[in-house]
């Protein structure tokens, strides 16, 4: 057995480590600067009670991203001097962010020993590669990310730090095997495990989801299938489940090699940037050169956490995915046959999981972007079923959104929906069937976002600030709104959204400006980054159509008069300067 030696290391802080709700992203040229990501490291770990390092057992891994491996041998390293007994590491350092969840929450080591948490290395849906993004986050004992309470802490410590310890003599464990590896340091034995990515989070969704039923869709003539990757962690999964396990054609995958650069692409799935996709689909404005489209297409970003649902030549909006889901659970997946205990929804996701919940007399829950409040709500035994407009669907299974939880959720739907049509001649019911009869039941909400970035700080807050001013006479608003549209509802009430957390009592302000019309539609402000690169105005439009004549038409037809109303209250090309938005989902 080698030992090792602990040695103490100078330093002192370094600016901006400050992490968001998803941690600390950076370019990988500013995480290889000296000491920086031993300093955050150790400010995370001076964070923790000491039971969640001495002795503790830490899970290490992430999307696989450029600079992972490197960054996982210095973290073993720090973990071994700050007396952590054992680290467990996905194999080739990879495991998706919801897979991390799933082994803290469920996995047992084969001496009993239980991890406290997790340092998932990952940017999500942001590009890898040399010049482009690495990231960091802690997950706690729950699964889920770190509050703020300890996120405060971490960026406190990174304010302050002077030294840490690190096993600089410990040598580079291979990652590539599995098997475990024991080091004997000052405080006793350090192990290092490295396992099977899959084996922990199959398991789970094999415990959710009646794979036989999925498995008779997917070999049905009459169901095709596609699934992408993007060349992100996901890939390390989607071969194991939908080949190895549902019995998928191989050809039905797509880019699910992990690469540490995505393949030089974007991994964020969604109708821009998962162009292969898409056009497989017959969604891309080129359609009409691959043949027949698939029956369902499906898409994860870089760590697998996000999906994107897709019907032939159909787009399923997020906000009307998590809907669809609810609507189904009971009847579809096993996992909620007893029953849902509430679902929630971020606040500028649209109103469609609203409709379900009150027509089925469910708890429900709308909270601020993040996916922390949903973890709350589900700790304390509230919410079943959770999602955001941003393309993230999940439940109480773990406490980070599951972008392949989602997909084998829309394919037991299919499989459910489709019972008795996969034998004989009865036609298949599609991914557009189900949200056309869902929009049937519930109305539908016509959706969009529309993104202005890099706007200058100080005109985002005016704009901010006019449109808080407003709200103090609804009068003069519906009036305003009467002259540039007089077929457009009126405005009921209006305000800065505002959530008191039901389980803590915690209360969070500021976190976006809406107006609610008297038919159901909203107008939804917020703003995001006002870093020196400027900052992101989110317009989100949405408006509610229950005549099922009407609910069949274009999405951006549907929403122009609302859309005009939204640029023109809130002078949006005046206080910008721009004729059109950077970007509009």
């Amino acid at each position: 057995m080698v030992s090792f030696k602990v040695s103490v290391v100078s330093t002192s802080p370094i600016d901006g480590q400050k992490p968001g709700t998803s941690g600390l992203r950076k370019k990988v040229k500013v995480f290889k600067q000296p000491n920086y990501l031993e300093n955050f490291v150790q400010a995370t770990f001076n964070a923790l009670t000491t039971e969640k390092v001495k002795g503790a057992t830490l899970v290490v891994s992430g999307d696989g991203r450029y600079y992972s491996e490197q960054a996982i041998q210095i973290i073993v390293k720090m973990a071994a001097a700050n007396g952590v007994r054992r680290v467990w590491v996905g194999q080739n350092s990879l495991l998706s962010t919801p897979a991390v969840s799933a082994i803290i929450r469920e996995r047992v080591g084969a001496d009993g020993s239980k991890a406290t948490g997790a340092f998932i290395l990952t940017a999500s849906h942001n590009p890898g590669g040399p010049t482009e993004d690495f990231g960091i986050k802690y997950n706690m004992e729950n699964g889920g990310p770190a509050p703020e309470s300890i996120t405060d802490k971490i960026y406190e410590n990174t304010k302050t730090i002077k030294e840490y310890p690190i096993a600089e003599d410990l040598p580079r464990v291979d990652i590539s095997t599995i098997g475990i590896t024991s080091f004997e340091g000052p405080e006793g034995k350090f192990d290092v495990e490295v396992f099977d990515s899959a084996d922990d989070y199959v398991k789970l969704m094999k415990s959710i989801f009646d794979f036989e039923s999925i498995k008779k869709l997917l070999s049905s003539p009459k169901f095709t299938f596609c699934y992408d990757a993007l060349h992100g962690v996901a890939g390390a999964y989607a071969h194991r489940i939908f080949v190895e396990e549902l019995g998928a054609q191989e050809s039905s995958l797509l880019n699910c090699v992990p690469k540490e650069d995505f393949g030089g692409g974007h991994p964020d799935p969604n109708l821009t940037y998962a162009k292969e996709l898409v056009a497989r689909m017959g969604l891309s404005k080129t359609d009409g050169a691959g043949g027949e489209p698939p029956e369902f297409g499906a898409a994860a970003d870089g760590d697998a956490d996000r999906n994107m649902i897709l019907g032939k030549r159909f787009f399923v909006t997020p906000s009307d995915s998590v809907a669809i889901i609810a609507a189904n659970a009971v009847g579809a997946i096993p996992y909620f046959s007893s029953g849902l205990k509430g679902v929630a929804r971020s606040m500028p996701t649209s109103a469609a999981l609203d409709v379900v919940a009150k027509n089925l007399g469910l708890k429900f829950f709308e909270v601020p972007t993040g996916w922390k409040f949903f973890g709350n709500l589900m700790d304390a035994g509230m919410c079943s079923v959770c999602g955001e407009e941003s393309f993230g669907t999940g439940s109480d299974h773990i406490r980070e959104k599951d972008g392949i939880w989602a997909v084998l959720a829309w394919l037991s739907i299919l499989a459910y929906k489709n019972k008795g049509t996969l034998d004989g001649n009865a036609k298949l019911v599609t991914v557009e069937d189900i949200v056309r009869q869902h929009w049937a039941t519930y109305g539908r909400h016509y959706y969009t976002r529309y993104d202005y970035e890099n706007v200058d700080a100080t005109k985002a807050k005016e704009l901010m600030g006019l449109l808080v001013k407003l709200q103090s006479s609804l009068p003069e608003v519906n009036k305003i709104i009467k002259e540039i549209h007089p077929e457009v509802a009126n405005v009921a009430s209006a305000d800065e959204f505002e959530y008191k957390d039901p389980v803590d009592g915690s209360v969070s302000k500021h976190q976006g400006i809406r107006y609610l019309f008297e038919d159901g539609s909203r107008l939804v402000f917020r703003l995001s980054g006002t870093g020196s690169e400027g900052a992101t105005i989110r317009l989100y439009i949405e408006q509610y159509e229950k005549d099922a004549s009407k609910i069949g038409r274009d999405s951006q037809d549907a929403l122009a008069p609302l859309v005009d109303v939204a640029l023109k209250l809130s002078k949006m090309q005046e206080f910008t300067g721009r004729s059109s938005p950077t970007v509009i989902t």
